[in-house]
């Protein structure tokens, strides 16, 4: 796995991808205080505080035993604001477990798609990530549909054997290919 000191933004098509520090908490927790956000898990984040906290234990980047890298993003619109966040958790296998979270109001303009396909380059691309997986609620038919629109299969059991699965859960798989190989 790439050392982190190289983690950077990225620019997109309809957003520009910063990675997540602390100072972005304020922010971030005007967007991850959307109610629609959590209607199949999760709630949102206690306070602007607590935030704070939580982003700078993740800007290590690394689980406690350094075998995960946790790569985060936040997602800047061009005027600026902030719409949510990218996250990726990166295994020495070259598998990684990808997540999207964006204030319901930027739902359904391709941004997500947009953000989530610049990580997935950059994955490939500078940490030999081969394989990404997403894990989701059943019941969650938003992030279904977006996850088969960005090319995800449901998981095989190749692909799932060592993840951890709720009996309410799918796994959603995609093989990547880097753009040089395409």
């Amino acid at each position: 796995m790439r050392a982190l000191s190289g983690m950077r933004a990225l620019a997109a098509t309809l957003c520009t991808l910063e990675p997540q520090v602390a100072a972005h908490a304020t922010e971030m927790f005007a967007v991850l205080s959307d109610p629609s956000i959590y209607e199949f898990e999760n709630a949102p984040p206690e306070s602007a505080a607590w935030l704070f906290e939580r982003f700078t234990k993740l800007e290590t980047r690394t689980s406690a035993d350094g075998s995960e890298l946790w790569l985060n993003w936040v997602v800047r619109l061009p005027c600026g604001a902030l719409a949510g966040y990218t996250q990726a958790t990166v295994l020495p296998t070259g598998v990684a477990f990808i997540a999207c979270e964006l204030a319901s109001r930027y739902w359904r303009r391709g941004l997500g798609s947009c953000a989530v396909a610049a990580m997935i380059d950059e994955l490939a691309g500078t940490y030999g990530v081969h394989t990404a997986l997403a894990v989701l609620k059943a019941r969650n038919f938003r992030s279904l549909a977006w996850l088969r629109h960005l090319g995800f299969c449901a998981g095989t059991v190749g692909c799932i054997a060592d993840t951890d699965v709720q009996p309410d859960e799918l796994v959603m798989c995609s093989s990547i290919r880097r753009q040089a190989d395409a």
